[in-house]
């Protein structure tokens, strides 16, 4: 597993918190590997999911740093989805 997964694994759980997530979803970052977020928590997997997110390292960091926004990230192209828009509403929601 590369380093940047592993930060992102600590930087969603710490968002998270004791919140949980009841839906499924998974962040595609392009060339380091793939992220689950789900009833179980979180982790570095490639599992099935409600809705993937792919974004580069640079913007799915900025994101998590709150220096990019989500929203704009996705009107801008940086970052892509596929599957559940509500899905994805619900997971901005909850690591806001």
């Amino acid at each position: 597993m590369s380093e940047i997964i592993t930060k992102a694994v600590e930087a969603l759980s710490a968002k998270l918190g004791d919140a949980g997530y009841d839906g499924s979803a998974k962040f595609v970052i392009e060339g380091e590997g793939s992220i689950m977020i789900d009833g179980s928590g979180v982790r570095a997997a490639d599992d099935d999911a409600n809705v993937t997110l792919t974004a580069s390292a640079e913007t799915f960091q900025g994101i998590l740093e709150g220096d990019i926004n989500p929203t704009s990230a996705f009107m801008t192209g940086k970052l892509s989805l596929d599957g559940d828009m509500g899905e994805a509403m619900k997971l901005a929601g909850v690591l806001a």
